[in-house]
This record gives C-alpha cells, structure tokens and sequence, in this order.
C-alpha cells in the first residue's frame, strides 16, 4: 500500500473512474494519504463524483510517470470520522482553503478490496493487493 501511496505522491495527478448510470466519468485527482493504515482519497460531498460513489463504489484510478503506470481498483468506503478528515488536510493544507473537516462537505473514502498492478512496456505488470 505505502508503493502505491508513493507512485500517486509522485506521478502527482492521478485519474479516477466512476460509473454514472452506464456511462464511465473520469477526472483527475490529487489526495492521496495513508491514514489508520488504509489509503484515502477526498473531494467534496456536493460534487457527482461523490454521488456517483455512492451509487457505485467500485472504482479504478490510473496514474503515469517516468515510463511505469498503475491502475488501482476497489471499493470507496466512506470514512465519517473526523480524525480521517483532518489527517487528509494536514497532508494537504492547500485544500484547508476550499475544505474543512467541519463544514459537511469534506468526505474522505478507503479503499477495501483494493489492487494495484504496476505496468511498462519494459517488464512484467506487478500485483499489489491490500
């Protein structure tokens, strides 16, 4: 989980797949923590991609740099603790100006069930699961 951690540190944007009714949505990210030893993302609970969680929490995240990608899959599960919502902040204070842990619109989510397969086309995928 911390490999995964590191390669969407560093790629710096990742991208995030949904499900809208039958039509996949897909936009760019950046949050990404480990906190009580899971991996976290965040957005906002009024944006669609929160709604479409919701509806469907199995997603996939995409993510390339220096030549390797990876694409994660799992399940999004909310974590309505507050102390999960400030560890997300702190390790992003750029977003304390859009988001607070308070205002019930920051949502952070884990991922259950979740694999990592870490590709080139130079070497064989490498499988992370957790």
């Amino acid at each position: 989980m911390e490999r995964v951690a590191k390669f969407l540190k560093e790629a710096g944007t990742y991208y995030l797949a949904t499900v809208d009714g039958d039509q996949p949505r897909v936009r760019p990210f950046g949050t990404v923590n480990i906190f009580d030893g899971k991996l976290y993302i965040q957005t906002g609970k009024v944006k669609d991609v929160a709604k479409q969680i919701a509806a469907n929490p199995k997603v996939e995240i995409s993510a390339f740099k220096d030549g390797t990608w990876i694409r994660l899959a799992g399940k999004l599960v909310e974590d309505d603790r507050r102390e999960a919502r400030v560890s997300m902040l702190d390790a992003y204070p750029d977003l304390k100006a859009m988001y607070d842990p308070d205002d019930g619109n920051t949502v952070v989510y884990y991922f259950e069930d979740a694999t990592a397969t870490f590709c080139s086309f130079t070497a064989p995928p490498e499988v992370v699961t957790f």
